[in-house]
């Protein structure tokens, strides 16, 4: 392998280990939990520290009609009414980035 191939070789691996690395350091986290009061609190961010701020939060029912739906605050949270019976809650943080948690996973 000459020297040319070798440095074309080594930037291809450098690459899709940047691009790896850059798809990895934004990877949603998303949690709610039951207040205890009647309520339900979530909040959103992404493992590199940036905010989901203005993400979408969808609450639906056993049939996935929608209950609910709002927007995280600047500090990345939502508080809404528990619903009654089966529900989940989704968290749209944009392409690829949706989270679900069942209502029965909420404590």
């Amino acid at each position: 392998m000459n020297k040319r191939s070798a440095f074309t070789a080594l930037v291809a691996v450098l690459t899709v280990l940047l691009l790896t690395a850059t798809a990895f350091a934004h990877i949603v986290f998303f949690a709610c939990w039951d207040n205890g009061d009647g309520t339900i609190s979530c909040e959103g961010g992404y493992t590199d520290g940036s905010s989901a701020a203005g993400a979408t939060i969808n609450v639906t029912d056993a049939d996935g009609s929608l209950l609910f739906s709002g927007k995280l605050d600047k500090s990345g949270e939502l508080k809404f009414n528990k619903p009654a019976g089966d529900f989940a809650v989704t968290l749209d943080g944009g392409s690829g980035h949706s989270v679900t948690i069942k209502g029965k996973d909420i404590k």
